[in-house]
C-alpha cells in the first residue's frame, strides 16, 4: 500500500524490476454487483475484512451517489451534505469510508464518513482534493488537483500525491520523473499505491514502500494504472494491451496475473483485501457497467439486493 511509514523522507529513486506473468488461477468465482435501479454501478474499494465494499451508482438523471454493500448483499446509499456527485474510494477495517464529492460549484472535496459523521477534507493550497485511502492508524492518502473539479467535468488537471498523518500533517510528493500523480491507497504499514504520468505522457502505477519507489508496469502494456493494494503489498489495477483493450491485473510477490470478468468487454480491479478478494468494475456487451467481486472460491452469484 512499508515497514516504515510514508511520513518519513521519500527516497529519490525509482525501482523498475522484472516480473513474470502468470495465468490467473482457475478456481476464481466472480460475483456481479448492481445497485437496485442504477443505470451503472462501480465498486471502487474494499472489501474490508468484514466483507463490506464501497462504490458509486448512477441514477436515471446521471447523478453519481455513494453506497456500501455488506457481505449479505444489503445496500446502503449515501451522499455527503451539499454533494452533487459522490465517489467513495475506500473502506478500512474499522468501517471508515473516504472518497470525494463535488459541491454545487463543481469543486472537489475529500470526505471521511465515520460512524455516520461526515468530515470534509481540503488539502492546503489545492484547487480540488480527492481522498483515496485510510488506514486504521488515522493516515489518509489522497491527491491535490489544479482543476477545482479534479478533471471530473472534462478539464485538464495536474495532480500531486499526498499522505496526511493522524495529527493532520501533510506530505506532498510525486514519484521520480512524474509530471502528475495520484494515490490509490495507504496500507496499515504506510505503503502507498498510486499512478503517475511521466514527461513523455506514459502512465504507470507506483508503490512507495520502505523509502523506495517501485514502478508498476504490466509487461507489454500500453498503459498501466495501479488502483488498489493491501497490507501484503499485493497490487491490483487495470492495464491496456496493444489493442487498447482493458484487463484487470493482480501483482503478487513479483508475478503479474491478468484476469477478466467472464464475457466482459473491459475489466478494471480497484481493490484487494488480505484474503485475496478483489473488487472492481466491468463492462458488458451492451455497454453497461457493473461492479464485481472476485473470490478464490465459493458459489457464483449476482448481488442485486434491497437498498435503503
Amino acid at each position: 500500500m512499508n515497514m516504515t511509514t510514508v511520513l518519513g523522507r521519500f527516497a529519490i529513486c525509482a525501482v523498475c524490476v522484472a516480473f513474470a506473468i502468470l495465468p490467473i488461477a482457475s478456481a476464481q468465482t466472480y460475483t456481479q454487483v448492481d445497485y437496485p435501479g442504477a443505470i451503472a454501478t462501480e465498486l471502487d474499494g474494499g472489501p474490508n475484512l468484514e466483507g463490506t465494499s464501497v462504490g458509486n451508482w448512477i441514477d436515471s438523471s446521471g447523478v453519481s451517489h455513494g453506497f456500501w454493500v455488506n457481505a449479505k448483499g444489503k445496500f446502503t446509499t449515501f451522499d455527503p451534505p451539499g454533494s452533487t456527485s459522490t465517489t467513495p474510494n475506500f473502506i478500512n477495517v474499522n468501517g471508515v469510508i473516504v472518497g470525494s464529492y463535488l459541491d454545487s460549484s463543481s469543486v472537489s472535496h475529500g470526505f471521511i464518513l465515520d460512524q455516520g459523521k461526515y468530515t470534509t477534507v481540503d488539502a492546503p493550497g489545492a484547487a480540488g482534493t480527492v481522498l483515496s485511502g485510510a488506514n486504521n492508524q488515522g493516515e489518509l492518502s489522497g491527491s491535490t488537483c489544479t482543476d477545482p473539479a479534479c478533471g471530473s467535468t472534462g478539464n485538464a488537471s495536474t495532480d500531486q500525491s499526498f499522505v496526511r498523518s493522524g495529527n493532520g500533517k501533510y506530505i506532498f510528493f510525486n514519484p521520480p520523473g512524474a509530471t502528475t500523480s495520484e494515490t490509490s491507497t495507504v496500507s496499515v504499514t504506510g505503503a502507498v499505491v498510486g499512478d503517475y504520468t511521466d514527461s513523455s505522457g506514459n502512465d504507470y502505477g507506483y508503490l512507495h514502500s520502505q523509502g523506495t519507489y517501485t514502478t508498476i508496469n504490466f509487461p507489454a502494456a500500453v498503459l498501466t494504472f495501479a488502483l488498489g493494494g493491501n497490507v501484503r503489498n499485493q497490487i491490483v489495477g487495470v492495464y491496456f494491451d496493444a489493442s487498447f483493450n482493458e484487463h484487470g491485473f493482480l501483482l503478487d510477490k513479483g508475478s503479474y496475473k491478468s484476469f477478466d470478468f467472464p464475457g466482459a468487454t473491459f475489466t478494471a480491479a480497484t481493490g484487494v483485501n488480505a484474503f485475496d478478494v478483489v473488487v472492481g468494475v466491468f463492462g458488458d456487451a451492451s455497454g453497461n457497467e457493473h461492479g464485481f467481486i472476485r473470490t478464490p472460491q465459493g458459489p457464483e452469484a449476482q448481488v442485486t439486493g434491497e437498498s435503503r
